[in-house]
């Protein structure tokens, strides 16, 4: 099966080549990488041109650069995108080297798979970043720094870098089937592209804050009959360090909200009726 990954970026060309460094690594081979960018920088023109002999195809969408528009730049990759099935990071999200494969493991007909992340601190966040620490030499000795990872990290679940095979008897007795309800998190979720496309897309009338990527996807996949699959410690990823505002943004909760005591769930400007 075929994988579109695809990531939300905006100009930070540094986490993007961590990014890179961490899919040459992935274990599962069949899929292209969507940089789907929130504008049209020349930083990140300039970059894409020394990323070289990589082994997978990557394709670039942009858009004018007009205040934060994730989700009409996430659609823009769902139109360019080839794959049968969709999985989404941010731009700072560093993926394990099983994370398209376990993806992949959960797929199902029926269902969309959520993840989470392990929140690096500064300093780890810095030699990744740098390049003086490669994302698969922390994934594999990840045991062994848990401790400075913890000391680091400014938020917590840390041990959500655990990483657990979709194979395993601990899966398979433990966590498989498990009925906690999970709450998506617009960095780490997959589902067929047949699915998004039933439901338009992200919908860009929610001011393309956190509410349209994660809370607005998951209760219209839900209204469609889907169900969620947990990827947690299973799909991991590190997310890298940054400031936080005081405040987040979390777009026009009014509307999402309406939009659900009406059971709007088909976004009327999304994938198809795509604003310009």
């Amino acid at each position: 099966m075929k994988v579109s990954l695809i990531a939300a970026v905006y100009k930070d060309t540094q986490a993007l080549d961590v990014i890179i460094k961490a899919l040459r690594k992935q274990t599962y081979k069949n899929f292209e990488f969507i940089i789907a960018e929130d504008g049209s920088s020349k930083e990140m023109q300039e970059y894409l041109t020394t990323v070289k002999n990589v082994e997978f195809k990557i394709i670039h969408t942009t858009q004018e650069d007009n205040g934060i528009r994730k989700s009409k730049s996430q659609n823009n990759a769902i139109r360019a995108s080839t794959g049968e099935y969709l999985i989404f990071i941010d731009g700072d999200c560093i993926p394990y080297s099983t994370f398209i494969e376990y993806h992949v493991k959960l797929a199902e007909r029926g269902c969309f798979v959520g993840g989470k992340r392990v929140n690096l601190g500064p300093q780890f966040s810095y030699q990744m970043r740098e390049g003086q620490l490669h994302p698969y030499e922390l994934e594999k000795n990840f045991l062994w720094n848990f401790l400075a990872i913890s000391n680091d990290a400014v938020e917590r679940h840390t041990e959500e870098g655990f990483s657990i095979s979709p194979n395993s008897l601990i899966y398979k007795l433990f966590l498989k089937g498990r009925k906690k309800k999970l709450q998506l998190v617009g960095c780490n979720f997959s589902c067929f592209k047949k699915d998004m496309l039933a439901i338009n897309g992200f919908n860009e009338e929610l001011e393309d804050a956190a509410v349209a990527s994660d809370t607005d996807i998951q209760w219209r996949f839900e209204a469609i009959g889907l169900k969620v699959k947990s990827a947690k410690y299973i799909a991991n990823q590190f997310h890298l360090y940054h400031k936080r505002s005081s405040e987040q943004d979390r777009g026009n909760t009014a509307l999402y909200l309406k939009n659900k005591q009406d059971k709007r769930y088909i976004a009327d400007k999304g994938i198809v009726s795509h604003g310009e």
